[in-house]
């Protein structure tokens, strides 16, 4: 079981656990299967992941094979002063966050 990004889901993927919104509302439960109104509702309550069945390794996002997670630190650590007057815990800022090191990461494998 992992946590997939929502570009990444599918109709027909069955959820791991339960989908919560930051309000603490229960949008899905566990086992259900997706449906293509479920990606809907989560765009629209702010969901960003969901824990899916059957998918191994955590790796959501596609990034090169050569990439290690000290590269990923270290791209992390020199975005953060852009954030300095940020909330990082926030899940939004978090989210721009972690796509803003991914992109770097790719961009200084090519």
């Amino acid at each position: 079981m992992s946590m997939v990004a929502l570009d990444n889901l599918a109709p027909g993927m069955v959820l791991a656990a339960n989908v919560i919104d930051k309000g603490g509302r229960m949008l899905l439960g566990e086992g259900a299967e997706l449906e293509a109104k479920h990606l809907f509702i989560f765009r629209t309550w702010g969901i960003i992941e969901a824990d899916i069945v059957g998918v191994e390794g955590g790796g959501s996002d596609l990034l090169p094979d050569d990439v290690s997670q000290e590269e990923l630190d270290q791209a992390r650590e020199s975005l953060l002063p852009l954030y300095r007057h940020t909330d990082i815990e926030h899940p939004v800022i978090s989210e721009l966050l972690r796509l803003a090191v991914l992109r770097k990461v790719r961009h200084v494998s090519q």
